[in-house]
């Protein structure tokens, strides 16, 4: 078994990162990699990526809560209204990332996200960048941090007026909403998702 991998006091194999503390525990163990199919959900998945890019995903999740309560649970017919008074209210929000760029892209991207409704939708266009094979790690440095699938996605993203949809943090993505399944071998979510075999 990987030294990536840690055995926890249940007896079951997580990565170093899922091991640190509970709140990434329970989000690896229940979360993670799961997939995520209905608009709302990849909108709030695609907002705190965008959150994440330059920061630790430990410091978004623990404020996933104020973010849902920011930007109106994810919404994204209510988040493509928001005014410069919203924007002003957020940027003053100490609970929450106050970053004037990425406040902006969440807006765009919510009005973005309307615009696609036209052409099949959100759901429909992320998931149709979905690979023909997922990664199968057993140490940390062999997952990806981008694939020719990302890539795609980024750049047909940002023709449709997203912002902050970089390769990397769509390869992000595509982790946590079960596109590609990088569990390390051996971890007990492995194969969990339901779309990758074990």
């Amino acid at each position: 078994m990987s030294n990536d991998l840690i055995i926890g006091d249940d007896g079951l194999a997580r990565p170093l990162w899922a091991s640190s503390n509970e709140m990434l525990r329970r989000y690896y163990d229940t979360e993670w990699g799961m997939p995520i199919t209905d608009e709302t959900g990849l909108f709030e998945r695609l907002s705190l990526e965008c959150f994440q890019s330059g920061l630790s995903w430990a410091i978004i999740l623990s404020k996933r809560e104020a973010f849902r309560d920011a930007f109106a649970q994810f919404d994204p017919e209510k988040v493509a209204l928001f005014s410069e008074t919203d924007f002003e209210r957020l940027i003053e929000d100490p609970r929450i990332v106050r970053n004037r760029l990425k406040i902006r892209a969440t807006i765009a991207n919510a009005q973005a996200t309307l615009a696609l409704r036209d052409e099949g939708g959100l759901a429909q266009l992320i998931w149709s960048h979905q690979p023909g094979q997922t990664p199968r790690p057993r140490t940390m440095s062999e997952i990806p941090t981008q694939s020719e699938e990302s890539k795609q996605l980024a750049k047909e993203l940002k023709k449709r007026g997203f912002k902050f949809v970089g390769p990397t943090t769509m390869f992000a993505l595509m982790e946590a909403v079960g596109m590609v399944d990088t569990h390390l071998l051996g971890s007990h979510r492995r194969g969990s998702s339901g779309i990758w075999p074990q």
